[in-house]
């Protein structure tokens, strides 16, 4: 793999177009948001865009198996505090490197703690992987 390709620029392959919700949003709705399949994880901010957690489906399915009444929970109370993010100006590999750590498939893009974004490793796969690489498998009808 071309190295440039790696050392391309997070800002140059975040998704800037966002669904986002404050600390008091409904449990319950933050999952009906989830389970619509447009993403699998929401992040979670404070007055002026300052990011202060993320919920995830996984966020999601642990509150239910505990018990856990999403009707009667808010957003803070599913919420990851302080997620893993960068910032705009690391690479893709920083950010490849900063997801197979913690085991997550997006991360928020900040800038001075403030959310401008989200980069999931389909935005770096789709990027770095050339689509002429892709086998075709099976009969033409």
């Amino acid at each position: 793999m071309d190295d440039s390709l790696l050392n391309t620029k997070v800002r140059e392959m975040m998704t800037t177009r966002m669904v986002a919700a404050t600390r008091d949003y409904n449990a319950r709705d933050l999952a009906v948001l989830l389970q619509s399949g447009t993403f699998s994880g929401i992040p979670i901010l404070e007055s002026g865009n300052k990011l202060v957690g993320l919920v995830t489906e996984f966020d999601v399915l642990k509150a239910m198996v505990d018990g856990k009444d999403l009707q009667a929970l808010k957003a803070e109370d599913l919420m990851s505090s302080n997620p893993v993010s960068v910032n705009e100006h690391q690479t893709a590999k920083d950010a490849m490197t900063l997801m197979i750590a913690h085991k997550v498939i997006r991360l928020p893009v900040v800038r001075d703690g403030k959310l401008i974004g989200l980069i999931a490793r389909t935005d770096i796969i789709d990027r770095l992987v050339d689509p002429h690489l892709v086998n075709v498998y099976g009969a033409f009808a």
